[in-house]
């Protein structure tokens, strides 16, 4: 099993990346908050890795953080959820607030992650619930989250703005006002994204 990869990037991409690793390079499938995170090609990166043996093909799915792995892990775990669909969902949402949504049964922001309907979501706080609390989020992954994002998104989201640019802008205003209550947040996101 490929537990983990540190090499040069040769090549980038929102869902893939191909890592060059002491003259080997690796095709590694990554979400978008990954791709996010990479440094530029020519670059060294790590990646903690899962490798998905299939009949026909070994495809090896990558995160930039522990945290990240894991609840890929736990995704690919339930019925009717297979990588690629996984990947989609982390890609839609960072992982603490997607611990914090399942977590809190916020069915809401699930269902606001593209590609998951009512009933995946369902069946994702069903399943995951008690499994997402032991999960440890390092510094790195806490970061960015901050426990009024996902309810800001959504809001956003159900206005009629874009995910990825809700995502985006909210983001933003959190990096300059950590401690910023949900009205001053949607306010100030609102005049940003208008402007």
């Amino acid at each position: 099993m490929i537990a983990r990869l540190r090499g040069k990037i040769l090549f980038k991409k929102p869902t893939s990346i191909v890592l060059d690793v002491n003259g080997v390079g690796y095709h590694v499938n990554i979400p978008i908050n990954t791709f996010e995170k990479l440094p530029d090609e020519n670059s060294e990166a790590s990646l903690f890795t899962y490798l998905h043996v299939k009949e026909d093909a070994l495809d090896l799915y990558g995160f930039i953080t522990e945290e990240e792995k894991e609840l890929f892990l736990l995704l690919i775990g339930i019925n009717g959820i297979g990588p690629k669909s996984a990947l989609s969902v982390l890609s839609g949402i960072q992982a603490p607030e997607l611990i914090d949504a399942i977590g809190n049964a916020n069915l809401g922001r699930i269902t606001a992650i593209p590609g998951i309907g009512k009933k995946t979501a369902e069946r994702l706080i069903i399943e995951l619930r008690d499994k997402v609390s032991k999960i440890k989020l390092s510094g790195e992954s806490s970061g960015i989250y901050h426990p009024v994002s996902g309810d800001a998104i959504a809001a956003l989201v159900s206005l009629g703005y874009n995910q990825k640019v809700a995502e985006k802008a909210v983001r933003h205003i959190i990096t300059e006002f950590p401690d910023i209550t949900i009205e001053e947040l949607l306010r100030k996101t609102l005049a940003a994204l208008n402007n």
